[in-house]
C-alpha cells in the first residue's frame, strides 16, 4: 500500500466540519477526491491560464473567431457516439436547486430529465452541498422523503418520490473549472469545485446508477474551449475507470454559455466524443460572456436586458448554428431556460407570462431543438405541448438545418436598442436582491416573476459595469477613453456614478428596508459588494468568486 503524502486523503478545513456528514465523506471518499486533485489540479491550472491569456488578447482589441489550427476537425465527416435509450427524449428538462424538496418535486414532476444545480441555482454553503449530496443519493437508492415544516401548530407536508419508473432521468450539474470548493483541502490546495461535486456524486451513485441504464449523466457548465472539454473527459475516464464502469459509461451535455465557446462547439464535441449527449444553449450565461468577453470594446455594449431576446440576431445565430452543429454529428440540440414563475394573483400578468414561454418553446421546436428547460413545474405543460406539435418524434435530428451558416460577424453582431431608467434601476435592484439571498444560502429567487440564479444576476452586474465604465467620462479609468461620449438613458439622463449611486441608495426603502427581501440581513452586504465590484477598474471574472469569500 503507499505511503506517504501522495497516499494522504483530502483535509477537511476548518469551518466544514458538519456532524452529517461523515457517511458522505468517508475516508475512501476522500481519498478518492484527492486522487482525482493530484491529477488534475496541474491541468486546470493550465487551462485557467490560458483563458486569462485569451481575455488579454480580447481586452487588447482582439476578436474571438474561429480556429484555424481546428479547421480540419470541423471540415471531418464524425459523429459522436449513439445515445443511450434514457437520453433519446430530452423533450422537456426542469432545472433547480438540489435541496430535498426540490430534488423530490422535480423528479416527481413529468419532465423528461431534471438538472440538479450545484452551479448557477445553488449558493455553495457547505451545509446546502452536504444536503445537495445525501438528498441525491438518498435519491437514487429510492429513500429519499421530506416534510416541510408546518405553521401554527399545524402538520407539515410530506413529500415522497414516485416509483423510479415515473421519474425524471437525473443529470448533475457541477460547478465549473473557474470556481475552488475551499471546504476540501488536498495537500495545502483547496479542491476543484468541479471535480468535488462530480467526483463525490460518481463515487457513491455511479455504480447504482450505471447498473439502471441511467448513466451517470451530467452537465458540464462554463466552458471556453475544446481543451477545457478534453479536460473534463480526461477526469471521466478516471472516474470510470476507479469505480469500474466501462470507459463512455458516463454521459455529459456541454452548455454552450460561453462566447469562445460559440466557435469551438465542433471542437467541443469531438474532444468529448465518446461520450457527449448534446449541446444546450445557455442563453443568460452567454449573454453575460458576451459582456464579458467584449468588455474593452466601446461598440459592444448592450442594451438593457429586456431588449436583449433571443429574437436579436447575434443570439438567433448563436442557437441556429448549435442546432446544425449538433444535428450534424448525433448529438442533440437542448434549448434554453424559460425563467418565468407563476404570479399569483394576477391572472392577466400569468397569462401574458405563460404565453411568453409558449412562443419561446415554440420558436426553439420550429428551429430544431430537441428539447428545452423551464425553471418551475408550472411550465411543463407548455413545453410539452410546444415540443409536442412539432417533435411527434423522440428528437429532431433528422432537421439538418443546412440552411443556418452563420458567419463570424453574425455572432459578433451588436444588437440595437436603448437603456431606460426602469431597466438600469432592474439592474441594480435584481442584483442586490439577488447577492443578499445568496449571501444568506438561497442560490435560486423569484424575483418580479422571474426565476434569478447566478447567471441572470451576472448579466445585471456585467451590464452596470460596463454602461458605467463606457458611460462615466469622469475619470479615464478602465476602458474609458477621455474623449468618449458618455452613453445616456432614453431620457437623456447620463449614465454616470451620480446614477448609480442614488439607485444604491434608494434601494432599501423601496425593497421595505431589511424586512422586505429573501436573504434581508445580508442587504448592506450585498450593496457593498455590488458597489465595489462595480467601481472596480477591471470587470470581476465571475461574481460568485469575490461573493464565496463571504459565506461559511
Amino acid at each position: 500500500m503507499e505511503t506517504g503524502p501522495e497516499a494522504a486523503p483530502g483535509a477537511i478545513a476548518p469551518g466544514g466540519q458538519r456532524p452529517d456528514q461523515d457517511d458522505l465523506l468517508t475516508p475512501a471518499a476522500l481519498a478518492f477526491l484527492a486522487a482525482l486533485h493530484r491529477r488534475f489540479e496541474p491541468a486546470r491550472q493550465q487551462r485557467l491560464a490560458a483563458r486569462r491569456r485569451r481575455q488579454a488578447e480580447f481586452d487588447a482589441g482582439a476578436l474571438p473567431d474561429f480556429r484555424a489550427d481546428t479547421a480540419h476537425i470541423r471540415a471531418a465527416d464524425w459523429r459522436v457516439a449513439p445515445l443511450p435509450p434514457a437520453l433519446l427524449d430530452r423533450r422537456v428538462e426542469i432545472t433547480g436547486p438540489v435541496d430535498p424538496k426540490m430534488v423530490i418535486n422535480a423528479l416527481n414532476s413529468g419532465a423528461s430529465c431534471y438538472m440538479a444545480d450545484f452551479e448557477d441555482s445553488t449558493a455553495p454553503t457547505w451545509a446546502n452541498l452536504v444536503a445537495g449530496q445525501r438528498a441525491l443519493r438518498q435519491a437514487v437508492a429510492g429513500t429519499l422523503a421530506f416534510t416541510a415544516p408546518g405553521s401554527a401548530g399545524a402538520a407539515g407536508k410530506d413529500y415522497a418520490l414516485k416509483p423510479f419508473e415515473q421519474q425524471a432521468v437525473l443529470l448533475v450539474r457541477p460547478r465549473g473549472w473557474h470556481l475552488d470548493e475551499k471546504h476540501l483541502v488536498v495537500d495545502g490546495t483547496a479542491i476543484s469545485a468541479g471535480l468535488f461535486d462530480l467526483g463525490l456524486f460518481a463515487f457513491h451513485n455511479a455504480r447504482a446508477l450505471a447498473a439502471r441504464d441511467r448513466g451517470p449523466y451530467f452537465y458540464l457548465p462554463k466552458l471556453q474551449s475544446m481543451e477545457e472539454a478534453a479536460l473534463w473527459d480526461e477526469a471521466l475516464v478516471q472516474v470510470e475507470s476507479a469505480l469500474g464502469l466501462p470507459r463512455g459509461q458516463m454521459k455529459a451535455t456541454v452548455l454552450v454559455e460561453t462566447l469562445p465557446a460559440a466557435f469551438e462547439m465542433d471542437e467541443i464535441l469531438f474532444a468529448l466524443k465518446d461520450r457527449v449527449a448534446g449541446l444546450n444553449c445557455g442563453r443568460w450565461d452567454y449573454i453575460f460572456s458576451c459582456i464579458k468577453t467584449l468588455r474593452a470594446h466601446p461598440g459592444k455594449v448592450l442594451p438593457e436586458r429586456g431588449q436583449v431576446t433571443m429574437l436579436q440576431p447575434f443570439l438567433k445565430a448563436y442557437s441556429d448554428l448549435l442546432v446544425r452543429t449538433c444535428h450534424r454529428r448525433g448529438a442533440h440540440a437542448m434549448g434554453g431556460m424559460a425563467a418565468q414563475v407563476p404570479i399569483a394573483g394576477d391572472a392577466e400578468a400569468n397569462a401574458a407570462a405563460l404565453q411568453r414561454v409558449r412562443d419561446d418553446k415554440l420558436r426553439e421546436a420550429g428551429a430544431g431543438f430537441d428539447g428545452t428547460w423551464v425553471a418551475h413545474p408550472a411550465l411543463i405543460a407548455v413545453a410539452r405541448a410546444a415540443f409536442d406539435a412539432h417533435m411527434p418524434t423522440p428528437h429532431q435530428q433528422h432537421v439538418r438545418r443546412e440552411d443556418a451558416q452563420p458567419t463570424r460577424e453574425d455572432l459578433l453582431r451588436t444588437p440595437r436598442g436603448s437603456i431606460s431608467r426602469a431597466g438600469f434601476d432592474n439592474n441594480v435592484e435584481v442584483c442586490v436582491r439577488y447577492l443578499a439571498a445568496w449571501l444568506d444560502g438561497n442560490g435560486c429567487v423569484p424575483i418580479h416573476g422571474l426565476m434569478e440564479d447566478a447567471a441572470t444576476a451576472e448579466i445585471a452586474r456585467a451590464q452596470l459595469w460596463q454602461w458605467l465604465h463606457f458611460g462615466d467620462t469622469a475619470t479615464a479609468a478602465g476602458p474609458r477613453g477621455p474623449a468618449r461620449a458618455p452613453l445616456l438613458l432614453d431620457d437623456g439622463t447620463p449614465i454616470d456614478f451620480v446614477l448609480f449611486e442614488r439607485a444604491l441608495i434608494g434601494l432599501p426603502g423601496k425593497l421595505g428596508g431589511q424586512d422586505g427581501i429573501p436573504g434581508a440581513a445580508k442587504l448592506d452586504a450585498a450593496i457593498a459588494l455590488l458597489e465595489r465590484l462595480t467601481r472596480n477598474d477591471a470587470l470581476e471574472e465571475f461574481l460568485t468568486i469575490p461573493a464565496y469569500a463571504l459565506i461559511d
